[in-house]
């Protein structure tokens, strides 16, 4: 598979602290890629680094073949990355259908085919019966999945999302998992940071881990479970929570 986004020896120092330390990583084409590490090992600031919201101290990153390494957020959207964060931001106070109707509106043409994506959207997310119903109003995990049909509205080719399942229920949690795997099976590459093991066992067809900044192993999920090295900074320490 071709590499949708990659990072060549991306570095980020806040101070005299280096957050991310020349890592390089690969995210290929159709491929659902998790990132995962202790707390501190840099996921995040790797996240804000590919989305644009950091800048890199040294280093590059690559969408679709092009240098996006000083563009701005707007920018690397445009190009087609799309966007979920880890707390969902839905206009709680609109019905839900209209919370989709914006995120669409300047990327559809003509009300007809506007409807029809809408309706697709909310069947997709499970949210057709609830669609006149103030989004905030719905479950925490039901915001969340229109959150992510927000982001798709964009019509992305990688779909970013950080802590997806943060705050849901198990079940909840089971079922933002099948909607991933549904949207991969449509074509959707889609990148993870996460920290929820079963999450990562249900999605993950690639994972990379951090340490300190660095990428510290990567493989299948099988491989790196299999790996003692990350059962000692990593998944022993989940499993002592």
């Amino acid at each position: 598979m071709t590499a949708l986004l990659q990072t060549r020896s991306l570095s980020k120092h806040f101070g005299g602290h280096a957050a991310v330390s020349d890592v390089d990583l690969s995210v290929k084409q159709g491929e659902i890629h998790c990132l995962i590490g202790p707390n501190g090992a840099g996921k995040s600031t790797l996240f804000k680094l590919i989305v644009g919201t950091h800048e890199a101290t040294s280093g590059h990153i690559a969408f679709q073949g092009q240098d996006v390494t000083r563009q701005r957020p707007f920018q690397r959207v445009q190009q087609g990355m799309s966007i979920k964060m880890q707390a969902p931001s839905v206009f709680k106070e609109l019905p839900v259908r209209q919370n989709i109707h914006i995120a669409l509106q300047h990327h559809v043409k003509g009300r007809a085919e506007l409807t029809r994506e809408e309706d697709r959207l909310l069947a997709l997310l499970d949210l057709a019966a609830d669609a006149a119903k103030p989004a905030g109003e719905l479950a925490h995990g039901q915001q969340q999945w229109l959150e992510i049909g927000m982001a798709l509205a964009l019509k992305p080719v990688l779909l970013l999302m950080d802590e997806p399942t943060a705050g849901l229920s198990p079940e909840e949690t089971f079922r933002t998992g099948e909607l991933i795997q549904k949207l991969n099976a449509e074509g959707m590459t889609v990148l993870v940071v996460e920290h929820d093991m079963a999450f990562i066992r249900q999605i993950a067809q690639r994972v990379t881990v951090l340490h300190f900044g660095k990428v510290f192993a990567e493989g299948s999920i099988g491989e790196v479970i299999a790996d003692p090295r990350v059962a000692e900074i990593y998944l022993g320490k989940t499993h002592e929570h």
